[in-house]
């Protein structure tokens, strides 16, 4: 019951409200002192409650006797409702937070750090969805697999690059990162980069639940990180040309650049 009295809160109504009208659902036509009793709401607030639910239409009421009965709105058409009014309440709220933004005249650059994988998720799939002239990714296959439909649906409006790993079938304009002695190490660290029109980038560490990335509309940033993944892309390509031994030298003069066995 709990879950439903949330997932109402979550559409806007209140506690007690959410609580009167799943009373009113399993006893309709009843009484304000029967909906206080079945719902736990002190009676000294029942008829504030009821008021509300009322002005919001979701409830009824009927006076029999100089009795009045509330009825509670029909299931599917609460659902309805509820549906239009926040579609409504989220258009409204769009256009006027768009219009604020607008208003600035010019870009703070920022760096940012996001939390969560379900909102780092949603954050990369705004500005890819939003993409005006390109996208460029680096990343490995465990990310690209929950984005790969996003990218593939951008890719037939813009061009995207970039290079993947351990990926297979994906956008053939984005290049197939080589097998190497660093990409197939355990413990190599999945690092993925998405910039959208040179004006937006999300990076970070691999995915997971509890992981974290930044975002950064700072031109020096996206240039470096841009330039980062050029830079593989290019690497990947000439090893690609060159004789089997290269990679053992590519190897060999990262581990002295490095001072490590990164």
């Amino acid at each position: 019951m709990q879950k439903i009295i949330d997932l109402l809160k979550r559409t806007g109504y209140t506690e007690y409200e959410s609580k009167a009208y799943i009373a009113l659902l399993q006893n309709e036509g009843v009484t304000a002192y029967q909906i206080s009793k079945d719902s736990g709401i002190p009676r000294a607030r029942i008829y504030d409650v009821l008021g509300s639910l009322l002005e919001k239409g979701i409830v009824t009421k009927n006076e029999v006797e100089d009795k009045i009965y509330y009825q509670p709105l029909p299931v599917d058409v609460f659902l309805k409702k509820t549906t239009e009014d926040w579609q409504d309440d989220f258009s409204s709220l769009s256009n006027s937070l768009n219009s604020l933004k607008q208003k600035q005249k010019t870009a703070v650059a920022k760096v940012v750090e996001i939390r969560e994988k379900d909102t780092i998720l949603t954050y990369i799939r705004s500005i890819i969805e939003n993409a005006q002239q390109k996208v460029i990714v680096s990343m490995w296959d465990d990310l690209y697999e929950l984005l790969a439909e996003d990218l593939r649906e951008i890719s037939k409006k813009v061009p995207v690059h970039g290079i993947t790993l351990h990926v297979e079938n994906g956008i053939e304009t984005v290049d197939k990162h080589r097998s190497t002695f660093f990409t197939e190490k355990p413990n190599s660290n999945s690092w993925f980069i998405v910039s959208v029109d040179s004006s937006q980038l999300i990076y970070g560490p691999s995915i997971s639940e509890d992981m974290n990335a930044f975002y950064t509309n700072d031109p020096v940033h996206i240039r470096l990180l841009e330039d980062y993944i050029w830079h593989d892309v290019l690497v990947n390509r000439v090893v690609s040309r060159s004789e089997n031994h290269m990679e053992d030298w590519v190897k060999e003069e990262r581990a002295k650049f490095f001072m490590d066995d990164r």
